[in-house]
């Protein structure tokens, strides 16, 4: 299939090629003849079976003329063109073909080890158990230690004394602000990505930007940005909640800490919001 495409697409351009060395007479003309063509046979056709290289060819076009006139132009609908671009986009990154499906089940003797750490240690949750195996030299994931315990019937996190993780984002979620990026291909296949805040409290999402190499730098200025989009109310964020991705670096926290610094110089030393900005203001989600 995939020689078939690049047949198709080679076909194509050296079509494009031939049209270059036409007067604009013919070119109008002949554009006449295809859409009066086009629409006769749409009126006598049944339905049109398009072979994945007529898809990217379609696709690719469309980007090339203003979505309002799509319609008219091509003989799918707008929504059938974008479905075919994110089929395009999605293969690109599909692995199934690759491997076989469903993970590999865990050996017995890892499983037996997890289940026997967990009982003679009732207080330990799955992640300590997880740094327990790994400094015996086996090598699994959390997530199958969790799996593992819950199959056994044991808590993979047992109670502790405090709030839960639930109880703490309900209690402060008026001061929480959490941070990630996200991802949209083009149609050429590349990779953008877009820095999004989001406001726990209201629900509020912030757009801080897009770009297509998100560097240190550049996301300590759209923190930067949204401290003066915010405000007064960028002063009442106490936590912030983000992930361990590079592009969080400590200038990046520094940016919120410097805030609450600013603030904390117009309140009476000693007092209760004095002592909260001496917390930590950094938490990872589990």
């Amino acid at each position: 299939m995939l020689l078939k495409i690049v047949y198709l697409l080679t076909c194509r351009v050296l079509g494009l090629a031939v049209l270059a060395f036409r007067g604009e007479r013919a070119k109008d003309a002949e554009l006449l003849v295809l859409r009066h063509e086009n629409a006769v046979l749409r009126r006598h056709a049944g339905r049109v079976r398009y072979e994945p290289g007529d898809r990217v060819w379609l696709a690719a076009l469309a980007r090339r003329i203003p979505r309002r006139r799509w319609t008219g132009v091509f003989p799918v609908t707008p929504a059938t063109l974008l479905a075919w671009h994110r089929k395009l986009a999605g293969s690109k990154y599909d692995t199934s073909k690759r491997r076989k499906p469903g993970r590999p089940p865990t050996v017995p003797s890892i499983a037996r080890l997890a289940v026997r750490l967990a009982k003679e240690n009732p207080l330990w949750g799955h992640r300590r158990i997880h740094g327990e195996m790994a400094k015996l030299g086996v090598t699994v994931a959390p997530s199958t230690v969790w799996e593992i315990l819950r199959a056994a019937g044991i808590d993979p996190a047992p109670r502790r004394s405090g709030p839960t993780w639930r109880q703490f984002l309900h209690a402060q979620a008026a001061g929480i602000l959490a941070v990630d990026f996200l991802y949209v291909d083009t149609v050429l296949l590349r990779r953008l990505y877009v820095l999004v805040f989001i406001e726990h409290g209201t629900r509020r999402m912030h757009l801080g930007g897009v770009t297509a190499n998100p560097t240190g730098d550049w996301t300590v200025q759209q923190a930067r940005n949204l401290a003066l989009t915010l405000g007064e109310r960028f002063e009442s964020i106490r936590f912030l909640i983000r992930d361990r991705g590079s592009n969080f670096t400590s200038s990046f926290d520094a940016v919120f800490q410097a805030r609450r610094h600013q603030d904390s110089a117009h309140r009476r030393p000693g007092s209760a919001d004095e002592r909260d900005l001496r917390a930590p203001r950094r938490y990872l989600a589990p």
